[in-house]
């Protein structure tokens, strides 16, 4: 069970001789194909491969990555984490996932829970 490691895993899916992130890279650590990772950054599939660094793309990458660190303060195995963000309801958001808040664009909402569960509040 590896420990969350985050700049490792950030240089892991860094976008090489850019200041990106990958989408392939975000979407294979995260267990996601192509088309849904286009799908939680709202920009058509082929966005990924032809302009990987429109803004609105490289903002979702960059969510991801933040609730990821979020995360690794409530969890710091990398693999636990990484599911509880994609499977983990959440009764205070209507039993909604991490991943499914930062699909509706509440990524400041899904951290601010992580942080007052790392605290030792529950929601």
């Amino acid at each position: 069970m590896p420990a969350l490691a985050l700049p490792e895993v950030l240089e892991s899916v860094h976008r090489p001789g850019t200041s990106d992130l990958s989408a392939p890279g975000v979407a294979d650590l995260f267990g996601l194909q192509l088309q849904d990772l286009a799908a939680i950054a709202s920009v058509h599939r082929n966005t990924i491969r032809t302009h990987p660094n429109t803004p609105k793309l490289q903002a979702a990458l960059r969510d991801l990555m933040r609730v990821l660190s979020a995360m690794s303060v409530v969890e710091p195995n990398q693999d636990r984490a990484l599911f509880l963000i994609k499977n983990a309801p959440i009764p205070t958001f209507r039993h909604k996932t991490i991943l499914q808040l930062v699909t509706e664009g509440r990524t400041d909402d899904a951290i601010d829970y992580l942080e007052s569960v790392s605290s030792g509040f529950v929601g």
